[in-house]
């Protein structure tokens, strides 16, 4: 799964002796300090986003060193000419006393970047200096989206779990996890987002199917609940409908398939159906009545 992700960044930084060591495995030939710009940028943390889903901690460890040597682009243009920037080096950064809304430390990659110093790049450089170039984008692939109430992989199969509900006062949320590959990140015209707030770019082809999917999937599944919330109040009117629908919110397609069905049988037991044609004795009765009608 592609996940493209927002944070702010670009924030210049003084090139080291370290520096332009690790700058120069990057480069052909050795660059001196007068010869390079380097600047940091935040990549990605691991709180719950907008959209939430979140990487975790783990992910943005292993993230960290496929960021090193990918480029800096200009709104994911993938070209040779959009190339502005190169990732020299990454940390993950943690901060003590801050806690997520998934209940863990607070934690974002940190990464450091460098440009040649040309006439092309000036503009660029004096608007990183001046923090008109902030907004970065980070492309990368994760392999499972982890459903933070049933532990189901989201990638895989379709828990019914919509995220942003609650169930049982539980949020859910996706876990990105299992870096798979790290891209690129981009300078991006989109407006600064709260305390590393995200936003992720459409998704296409495949993933696109696989969305559509789920979406049929979830309105089956609340077709599916409400018809057991029905059949269950029908079964039984004393029943709290409210404890009910609570009830059916954390059953899985199967389960519910289940229940629903036993509930469909004592509806039936307590309010048989009737038909409207009679035979047997009735009809038997009728002829009799009507013998005297008869040739």
């Amino acid at each position: 799964m592609k996940i493209v992700k927002e944070a702010t960044g670009g924030e210049g930084t003084a090139v080291t002796a370290q520096d332009l060591e690790l700058i120069g495995a990057l480069a052909r030939k050795p660059l001196s300090e007068e010869e390079v710009y380097t600047f940091s940028v935040r990549l990605c943390d691991n709180e719950i986003d907008r959209e939430f889903e979140r990487f975790a901690p783990q992910t943005l460890e292993e993230l960290a060193p496929l960021f090193v040597g990918k480029s800096g682009l200009f709104d994911h243009q993938w070209s040779a000419r959009g190339q502005a920037a190169r990732v020299y080096r990454t940390e993950v950064i943690r901060e003590p006393g801050r806690v997520t809304r998934a209940g863990d430390g607070y934690c974002w990659l940190k990464g450091y970047a460098y440009m040649m110093r040309t006439e092309s790049s000036r503009d660029l450089i004096a608007e990183i200096e001046g923090g008109i170039k902030k907004e970065v984008s980070v492309g990368c692939a994760v392999d499972h989206a982890i459903c933070s109430v049933c532990g189901a992989d989201r990638n895989q199969v379709d828990c019914g779990h919509q995220k942003g509900q609650e169930y049982g006062g539980q949020l859910c949320w996706a876990s990105l996890e299992g870096a798979g590959d790290a891209y690129e990140f981009s300078f991006v015209a989109v407006p600064a987002q709260p305390a590393a707030g995200v936003v992720k770019s459409a998704r296409r082809g495949a993933a696109v199917r696989l969305e559509e999917e789920a979406a049929l999937g979830r309105k089956y599944l609340e077709q599916l609940r409400s018809e057991t919330v029905r059949l269950a109040l029908l079964a039984d009117r004393e029943l709290d409908g409210r404890a009910i629908k609570s009830l059916a919110d954390k059953l899985s397609p199967d389960e519910l398939t289940a229940l629903r069905g036993f509930f469909a049988r004592q509806a039936e037991k307590r309010m048989p159906l009737r038909t409207q044609l009679c035979y047997g004795e009735r009809t038997e009765a009728r002829d009799e009545q009507n013998q005297a009608f008869l040739a």
